[in-house]
């Protein structure tokens, strides 16, 4: 069930083609996540962040928001993953790289944090519920800190 209104109102603003593939994501998010993390809409598309509850200073870009940490996206002429646990961690980097290429044989379109999945058909669903279970609301935000935050 999305609790999120927003997220509900994205989900049902999709193509049906999209829609499948981006509920079966969703759905792969959302039970391989570790608890702490919240569904909101962030940036126009579903995200999963640290609220403020667990980390009151929120992002540093707008300390208003909280930290994001994962979001999806149907964009036009490809379905994303943002992560950004793979744009901060070279040891989670590297794990993905190897494993993707494991269970897919086209390569890896990808930007810093950004997965690109032209082709509905092969989202390793799999693998991303294993990517996503590997970092908890702790373990990210002393990440961040380390990392992201400049001082």
């Amino acid at each position: 069930m999305i609790k999120d209104q927003g997220v509900q109102i994205y989900f049902n603003s999709l193509p049906e083609d999209r829609k499948v593939a981006m509920t079966e994501l969703r759905d792969v998010i959302v039970n391989n996540l570790p608890k702490g993390f919240e569904e909101v809409i962030s940036y126009g598309m579903p995200g999963y962040v640290v609220p403020h509850s667990l980390f009151p200073q929120g992002y540093h870009c707008d300390p208003k928001l909280p930290l994001p940490f994962i979001s999806i996206a149907s964009q036009k002429n490809f379905i994303a993953l943002y992560h950004m646990g793979i744009y901060a961690d070279d040891t989670l980097l590297k794990w993905f790289i190897d494993e993707y290429a494991k269970v897919n044989k086209t390569k890896l379109d990808m930007g810093k944090s950004c997965v690109r999945f032209k082709k509905i058909e092969q989202i390793p669903f799999k693998l991303i519920g294993e990517l996503v279970s590997k970092m908890t609301p702790e373990a990210w935000i002393n990440l961040y800190k380390q990392k992201l935050i400049r001082s």
